[in-house]
């Protein structure tokens, strides 16, 4: 028993990807032990189950209690940060120290009060006021407020500035503004339009509409440079830097959410994956991903249904009131439930958030599929193809053609072959061009493809399931048409690929075809079409170098073609042919021409 649980934690973790997150340690009750985070979760993960003889005693008793391992993918390292905090919160892990305590990361926060002031603070109060955060790190936070006193001339004094106080006369100004950090709204010096104009443009840079800012810090930095204030424009130059690379938001937590549950449907041949998140108070607190066995004419929203009745049982308090969904369930099912597919927001960035997740998941269980059953890997891949472009049958034999010039000259072009979605690189083809004159990638490709297809069926071959033509409407044109010439238009399904955004072209159709960008069906295609892109590369760059030396061999007196043939064959370079011995010339091409050969390089050295 063991064994085998070792043997699924090493296959669970070999499967982990290699971006940011937070990971889970599970012990054989199904409670997490330990939660955290890890800039690779791959790296990060293996460390622990690899044998060291100076790890922590705690660690090795910990690592001997897990029984699973769970993960959830963010954007960001500090994204991973904010999430671990929520997890630790929420779980109170038994292997957990840090984070345990009440300590938060903070916020920053414009008060809701008449000329509003931008502070620091670790409580979040439904007050009206507006947060923005939270920060995974205090000298990030700091820099942007001081980014912000900077660039705006905000009050930092906590006196009730009340309209009726400031008319009567009860405040006077202080250092701050004799010194040019505030304009005196406690004394009038500042309207209060004035003073929420500026407002506005510091909680654009705490949202991330930092454009306008960034012009204007730009022009402060040259005019610094101009006057060799090298020091100051250097300084500006590091606040911009900041506010680019600054990220207002996260979705992992977030001030203008508060309870809610959020579920993801993603389908697949025969499996539906489904990713849970539960936020409170704004923050994911728990998530993970379930795998449903599918019957035979189940609509999505049955699946998600059927999901979430089995999820409530396995969540602590049951469902939330507010419910976000990627497809809508049967809501008679949770009658005193409010379910909501986001089109917008901070809400629909939590459904992408769930997305991603499933998919990762998705790839890992198909990755395990691969590896235990490569023949079910193969069929399910295929058959995926054949649904995405809509053919007949499956995809089995694939053909790819692509040319290669350089302003017309040495025009050559390739094919190159895949069986099963993987290159058959034996079947790879290389052309010259024989007909075509300059740089014409139609007819270039008109004449491969008649060539390619008339020797298929003068020798009775095989003949592809689908052609690939790297290109746009004009390449697929014309290669439908030579099909067309020879009665193969309806035997073949031929498509473009056009390489800027990835369109699917058909025949006569000039609506372009588009392929979600993490399908496995388009990056079959894109590899294939980047497999012929290379191969005729390659070739044309032979092609190329062994036309030099034959133009530089040609120029020797004496030496003719045949020789020179014989030269290209045996020898390949010019520099091997310069360190070839004199008796292996001789041998080859004979003395006179061995003669010539050397007195000719000796010159030109």
């Amino acid at each position: 028993m063991k064994k085998e649980r070792s043997t699924t934690l090493k296959d669970k973790v070999a499967l982990l990807p290699p971006d940011p997150g937070v990971y889970r340690f599970l012990n054989n009750e199904g409670k997490v032990i330990y939660v955290g985070k890890a800039k690779n979760l791959k790296r990060r993960v293996s460390s622990y189950f690899l044998a060291s003889r100076n790890r922590d005693p705690k660690v090795g008793v910990m690592v001997r209690q897990i029984a699973d391992v769970l993960h959830t993918v963010v954007a960001s390292e500090r994204d991973a940060f904010l999430l671990e905090n929520n997890f630790i919160k929420e779980l109170k892990p038994r292997y957990n120290v840090m984070l345990k305590d009440d300590k938060t990361y903070p916020w920053i926060v414009v008060r809701n009060e008449p000329f509003p002031r931008i502070l620091s603070t670790r409580k979040l109060i439904r007050d009206g006021s507006r947060y923005f955060g939270p920060y995974s790190s205090v000298y990030t936070q700091r820099q942007m407020l001081e980014l912000i006193r900077g660039t705006h001339t905000l009050r930092s004094c906590s006196l009730p500035l009340t309209p009726e106080r400031i008319r009567q006369g009860k405040f006077a100004v202080c250092l701050e503004y004799h010194i040019g950090n505030c304009k005196g709204p406690c004394a009038g010096h500042q309207t209060e339009e004035d003073y929420d104009r500026s407002v506005a443009l510091a909680a654009d840079i705490l949202k991330g509409n930092t454009r306008e800012v960034i012009e204007t810090l730009q022009a402060e930095m040259a005019a610094a440079a101009d006057q060799m204030r090298f020091e100051e424009a250097q300084q500006i130059k590091e606040r911009i830097h900041l506010v680019r690379t600054f990220e207002s938001k996260t979705v992992v937590v977030n001030s203008t959410l508060t309870n809610l549950d959020v579920f993801y449907l993603l389908m697949d041949e025969g499996t539906a994956f489904v990713h849970f998140m539960r936020v409170k108070r704004g923050a994911i607190v728990n998530s993970f991903t379930v795998e449903l066995k599918l019957r035979i004419d189940e609509e999505p929203g049955e699946i998600l249904s059927y999901a979430i009745s089995q999820i409530a049982d396995k969540v602590d308090g049951g469902l939330s009131h507010e419910i976000l969904v990627s497809v809508m369930p049967d809501a008679e099912l949770f009658p005193d439930k409010s379910f909501h597919v986001p089109q917008r927001g901070d809400k629909l960035k939590l459904i992408e958030f769930a997305e991603k997740n499933a998919k990762i998941y998705r790839i890992e269980k198909l990755k395990q599929i691969e590896k235990v059953d490569p023949r079910r890997h193969t069929e399910r891949i295929m058959e995926t193809m054949r649904k995405d472009l809509y053919m007949d049958a499956q995809p089995r034999h694939i053909e790819c053609f692509d040319n290669s010039n350089i302003q017309g000259t040495h025009p050559v072009a390739s094919c190159v072959v895949f069986r099963d979605g993987k290159p058959s690189r034996k079947e790879y083809r290389h052309f010259n061009i024989k007909t075509v004159v300059g740089a014409n990638d139609f007819a270039s490709m008109a004449e491969v493809v008649t060539r390619r297809y008339s020797r298929v069926l003068e020798e009775g071959g095989e003949l592809p399931d689908l052609i690939v033509v790297d290109g746009g409407k004009g390449q697929l044109s014309f290669a439908y048409q030579v099909l067309k010439s020879l009665g193969l238009e309806q035997k073949i399904v031929l498509i473009g690929l056009a390489k800027r955004l990835e369109e699917v072209f058909y025949p006569n159709d000039p609506t372009p075809h588009y392929l979600d960008k993490t399908s496995e069906s388009l990056k079959i295609l894109m590899h294939i079409r980047d497999e012929a892109h290379r191969f005729g590369i390659t070739f044309h760059r032979q092609k190329r170098s062994n036309d030099f030396i034959k133009s530089e061999l040609e120029e020797i007196p004496g030496l003719g073609q045949k020789s020179v043939e014989k030269l290209l064959k045996r020898f390949r370079t010019l520099s091997k042919i310069k360190q070839a011995s004199p008796e292996e010339l001789t041998a080859l091409i004979g003395k006179s021409r061995t003669d010539a050969i050397r007195a000719h390089f000796e010159e030109a050295d």
